[in-house]
């Protein structure tokens, strides 16, 4: 055992907590201590040194003074906003929740039947340390949403968890359990934001979703936290049968940052879209893993992810794709590619694929590239300069994802942001967003 896991795990025994989730903290806390920490020669962390945790003495977020508000870029949509500030509910920033949304505390009978019939149930927290401690840490203020059957939720749920700057460097466990019935729909999107960019801290984030028959959720998961700052995140899916889960994720990168995807095929008919985009610069990691679980036939899943790496960077995609004896009539593709924009900037990627099936469709593939010098040749020879035609090349290389985002607020919002992260030139970019759009 650790130091850190000594540290966290006495750090999540002073957050406030109800009573009826003990046991989940009490069996959350006994596997996050007798699981080994892991090292280089774990697969699962073989290019994610843990090093930022257990080089840092951490206490628990204090409450915030500062005005961070006016340095939030907000989502510009028509939604529910609900909004945690170090970990903890700030109602003055959040809109009056609907029937279908609670926090853990103020869960009644009926509520908290349906958070034990399932947190902690989708994850796997044997095989996912921090998942552990995000069990050992749960709180009054984990979120339930909870869509009943052939409804849907009126508004999308804007969930933003805002991290800002303490006298020490700390930590915060954020925790969202979504259960969509039979036949039920819902948009819901995680915004992780930073105020600081020389703030240290640590975010453990989980979310647990269960996708019931023939129902339909999409997910967005907005990563854009500040340099310095730790983030591990994971995200655990069950799709029950004809259901679908239609998922995007971006994220820049930071000292540390793991998110990890776990989707599960329980039901025959259920579909995965997955598409993520991650661009970590200067001295930045960034580590994403999927993991496919193809349990049933008659299941389809569709992933494709993009990195754009800069300066000194680093970047991890692992990709795994596994077919069960039973998973007949599977169609599975999977398909990362990476851009280097600099000789010092690194990527290890890994599609995996698994099949015990021997009537399934599948495919997986990676690439790794730098700039096409051929095409800014060929930009600018017709007058186009060499610096509009790189951004030009880069923004154009993760727009097509961009451009398949579903809602029109979060494609708006994302645009111009990572544009800003190939260029300074504010007139430059606008003209380059026009081109694309």
């Amino acid at each position: 055992m650790s130091d850190f896991q000594q540290q966290a795990l006495q750090l999540a025994g002073q957050q406030d907590s109800p009573d009826w989730l003990s046991e989940l903290r009490t069996s959350g806390a006994r596997q996050w201590l007798k699981t080994p920490w892991p090292n280089r020669k774990t697969e699962q962390w073989k290019y994610t040194p843990l090093a930022p945790l257990q080089k840092t003495e951490f206490a628990q977020w204090a409450e915030s003074t500062a005005q961070w508000q006016d340095q939030i870029e907000w989502l510009e949509l028509d939604a529910t906003r609900l909004v945690f500030v170090n970990g903890v509910f700030d109602p003055e920033a959040s809109d009056a929740l609907p029937a279908e949304v609670v926090r853990f505390g103020d869960a009644n009978a009926e509520q908290q039947a349906v958070i034990g019939q399932h947190l902690g149930k989708i994850v796997d927290s044997e095989h996912h340390l921090f998942a552990a401690l995000s069990n050992a840490w749960a709180s009054e203020d984990g979120v339930l949403v909870h869509v009943p059957k052939d409804t849907k939720l009126a508004k999308p749920l804007y969930v933003v968890q805002v991290s800002t700057p303490g006298s020490a460097p700390a930590t915060a466990n954020q925790r969202l359990l979504v259960v969509l019935e039979t036949g039920a729909q819902a948009s819901i999107i995680e915004h992780f934001a930073s105020t600081d960019a020389e703030q240290n801290g640590f975010v453990n984030s989980l979310t647990e979703i269960e996708v019931g028959e023939n129902a339909f959720l999409h997910h967005y998961r907005i990563n854009l936290e500040e340099e310095n700052l730790l983030h591990v995140g994971g995200i655990h899916a069950n799709l029950q049968r004809s259901s679908q889960l239609r998922g995007f994720t971006v994220a820049q990168g930071s000292k540390l940052k793991r998110i990890d995807y776990q989707i599960n095929h329980c039901g025959e008919g259920a579909h995965l879209d997955l598409q993520g985009v991650y661009v970590p610069r200067n001295k930045q990691l960034i580590d994403y893993h999927t993991n496919v679980q193809h349990k049933v036939p008659h299941c389809t899943s569709n992933e494709v992810f993009r990195g754009i790496i800069g300066d000194s960077a680093h970047a991890v995609f692992n990709g795994r794709i596994h077919i069960h004896q039973d998973a007949q009539k599977t169609l599975a593709e999977l398909s990362n590619k990476n851009l280097l924009t600099s000789p010092k900037a690194e990527v290890d990627t890994k599609p995996e694929l698994e099949i015990y099936a021997d009537d399934v469709k599948c495919a997986h593939g990676a690439t790794v590239s730098q700039l096409n010098k051929t095409a800014l040749y060929y930009m600018q020879a017709r007058g186009i300069s060499r610096e509009e035609a790189q951004v030009m090349l880069n923004f154009g290389f993760i727009n097509e994802l961009l451009q398949d985002v579903a809602e029109p607020a979060v494609r708006n919002y994302l645009g111009p942001r990572l544009a800003r992260l190939f260029s300074s030139n504010s007139d430059l970019l606008r003209h380059i967003q026009s081109e694309e759009a």
